[in-house]
């Protein structure tokens, strides 16, 4: 049967698929275990290692988690604070310790900054360079991370 047939036959025999179930929008939210994949957090870890201000490595699982729920549209408003996830603290750990033993990062022995090495820049660059889905999202988490510097310094100023 080709498609021609198969709408004619379906007309003839006065087929009705019912959408009404389906017409109401329903807003779908992502759980937490939605963004904690390695990789993506490894790449989030490299892309903050390379910018001016170097992020401490306990402060780490808080700013991603601030991060994302900047990008991400499914926890905008979301009363899930995903700075304080203990699981994504974990796995940002596991993320951190793979970009050690690969030597895409350094982390500082004196003051705890993640430093992205020459190599580790090269990637990431190349990865926020591209034109795709992943490289859009990095210059988004990337622009969110220094809206969430902006953010403090002003806050530390007004004290």
């Amino acid at each position: 049967m080709d498609y021609e047939e198969f709408f004619q036959e379906a007309s003839e025999r006065e087929i009705v698929l019912p959408l009404d179930e389906f017409s109401a929008s329903v807003t779908h939210r992502l759980s937490n275990e939605a963004l904690f994949h390695l990789p993506l957090l490894a790449m989030t870890i490299l892309l903050l290692s390379k910018t001016r201000r170097k992020p401490k490595s306990d402060e780490l699982g808080q700013l991603i988690g601030e991060c994302f729920e900047r990008t991400f549209s499914g926890f905008k408003g979301s009363s899930q604070h995903l700075g304080w996830s203990a699981n994504l603290r974990m796995r940002t750990v596991k993320a951190l310790t793979f970009l050690e033993a690969v030597s895409l990062v350094e982390v500082d022995r004196h003051d705890s900054r993640i430093k992205a090495t020459e190599f580790g820049k090269k990637v990431v660059s190349k990865a926020v360079d591209a034109q795709s889905d992943l490289g859009y999202t990095l210059q988004l988490i990337e622009r969110n991370y220094f809206d969430l510097q902006i953010e403090k310094q002003i806050a530390m100023d007004l004290e």
